[in-house]
This record gives C-alpha cells, sequence and structure tokens, in this order.
C-alpha cells in the first residue's frame, strides 16, 4: 500500500501552519475574491490529491455542483519531488468539458509545474481555465489566477500534518 503524506516538517525551522479552522476562513475569502472577479466557472476542477478539499469548499462557496478531479503526482516527501510531475488514471473525460469554463483548483502553487500541466491539459482540450490556490510561492512558473496568500515558507496542510491511520490492536 503506497502511504503518501507530507512527512513531519518539525525540523523545518520557518513553516506556514493552516490549521482546520483558518483553511474555513481562507477559502471564504478566496471564494469571495473569485466572485468579485466576475469569473463564473461552471466546473470546479481539483488537483488529486492535495487540492481535494480546498476545491470542495470552494464548489459549496460558489454554489457549483459540477466537480471533478485530476490525479497528479509531483511530491514525494518535505522538499522532494519527482523529476517531473506525473498525471495518474483515471483521467477526466475530456468531452465534458470542451467548452467549458473550468476552476482548477490546488493547496499551492509551489514550482507550479502541476498547476501548469494542468492547465496546459485543460486548454488543450478545448476548455477555459483559470487557477485558484490558497498559497502561491515566488518561485512558481505560474501566477494563479486567485491566491488567498503568498509565502516561501514550507506549508503544513490540516490534511497532511499527521500519517495516515493505521488499524488499532
Amino acid at each position: 500500500m503506497n502511504q503518501a503524506y507530507h512527512a513531519d516538517s518539525s525540523d523545518l525551522q520557518t513553516k506556514e501552519v493552516l490549521t482546520w479552522e483558518l483553511f474555513g476562513s481562507a477559502s471564504r475569502e478566496l471564494a469571495q475574491q473569485i466572485a468579485d472577479s466576475g469569473y463564473e466557472p461552471e466546473i470546479v476542477i481539483a488537483v488529486a490529491r492535495g487540492g481535494l478539499l480546498p476545491a470542495g469548499s470552494l464548489s459549496y462557496a460558489l454554489g457549483l455542483k459540477l466537480a471533478d478531479a485530476i490525479n497528479v503526482e509531483f511530491y514525494t516527501d518535505v522538499r522532494e519531488t519527482l523529476p517531473d510531475p506525473v498525471l495518474l488514471a483515471p483521467m477526466l473525460d475530456a468531452e465534458s468539458i470542451v467548452g467549458k469554463r473550468l476552476l482548477v483548483v490546488d493547496d499551492v502553487a509551489d514550482s507550479g509545474r502541476t498547476l501548469a500541466l494542468v492547465l496546459e491539459l485543460l486548454r488543450g482540450m478545448g476548455a477555459e481555465a483559470r487557477s485558484a490556490v490558497l498559497y502561491a510561492k515566488s518561485a512558481s512558473v505560474v501566477d494563479p489566477d486567485f491566491v488567498w496568500r503568498r509565502t516561501d515558507e514550507w506549508i503544513v496542510f490540516p490534511w497532511s500534518a499527521e500519517p495516515p491511520v493505521t488499524p488499532q490492536a
């Protein structure tokens, strides 16, 4: 069983910690930013796994029922990545997004390479795609359309702060 999570970051000197409570506020603030922009997405696309919870929260906050996910693997540990982001199955149904306005959601645009890959793929399928992230870093190759906060610190998200649960004896 592949047990991927953001490993213990307690040895890092500086980090940004997002609590569950702050995540709720951040989601609403990011949704308000999107609504105020005039952009009206038809479908929310989560970049799985990190974007799943932010995407779900934004879909509720924006009143959007249509949501899907695209699976990408890049981070393997704290500050450790694969050479390039890799798309994983199952894939999106390309026919269902042609000509649609999409909101692509991830937790962070760190290097931005994952977000760049997903945006290029979806735009290549004929969709209009804009991006929203909780955090963006200055090194990102993509400047997301909507950003809640900018930081260059390692970010500890509440959903990946602890290892997966295991059966109790």
